[in-house]
């Protein structure tokens, strides 16, 4: 059985996430930040707390990666008086910072799985859709797009596939009521993807229904 590990598990796409895979037969590790219910307490800001997290499951090969804690803190932010650098910094150190360092920490867990990366970026990662607005977090979904293309050129020798994924617009509390799809039927489209990448479709950048997405 391989074991998955999910972080931003507590709720939306991250439960509906373990959920899922606990029913494709993953051993499931998922973590949030407070912990509870199940799940390991992680500040995935905080190089102590992944390292810590990372020694007490040292003897886990980890076959999948899922990096899907975020933020989305500038939602109307005005142009002009808002977007103050703490909100910048508090974002990127989760969106991006975060997944980084949960990489970094497992990588010999990776390895010795040869296991999968997968990160929950955003259509708004995209430079080609730029609509304006919400420049906190669509720089920060860049990055980790563009964090995640490197990773794969990195990773391909140690036979490590990362994928990218826009999940949908969910019906979430950052994606709110309106959405398009819930949470379940993002996850179940999301396993998906995760079940095709390889080293063959490695640094992809796709949508949860399988389509590549426009960088």
């Amino acid at each position: 059985m391989d074991t998955a590990l999910i972080t931003g598990a507590s709720r939306g796409i991250g439960a509906a996430l373990a959920s899922e895979l606990t029913d494709r037969t993953y051993d499931v590790i998922g973590t949030s930040t407070k912990g509870g219910n199940g799940l390991h307490a992680l500040d995935i800001t905080d190089q102590r707390s992944v390292t810590a997290l990372a020694d007490t499951l040292k003897d886990r090969s980890i076959g999948l990666l899922v990096c899907n804690a975020g933020l989305y803190l500038d939602k109307g932010q005005p142009l002009d008086t808002g977007y103050p650098p703490e909100m910048w910094a508090e974002e990127f150190a989760v969106n991006v910072t975060g997944v980084f360092l949960m990489v970094q920490a497992f990588l010999p867990a990776l390895r010795a799985a040869r296991g999968k990366i997968a990160i929950i970026s955003s259509q708004m990662a995209s430079h080609t859709r730029a609509p304006g607005g919400a420049y906190i977090y669509r720089a920060s979904k860049a990055a980790a797009l563009n964090l995640g293309r490197n990773l794969a050129s990195d990773l391909k020798t140690d036979g490590i596939p990362v994928g990218i994924y826009h999940p949908g617009w969910v019906q979430t509390d950052m994606g709110g009521g309106a959405a398009d799809i819930t949470a379940t039927e993002a996850a179940t489209g999301l396993a998906d993807r995760f079940a095709e990448l390889s080293l063959s479709s490695t640094g992809c950048f796709e949508t949860w229904d399988g389509r590549p997405h426009a960088y």
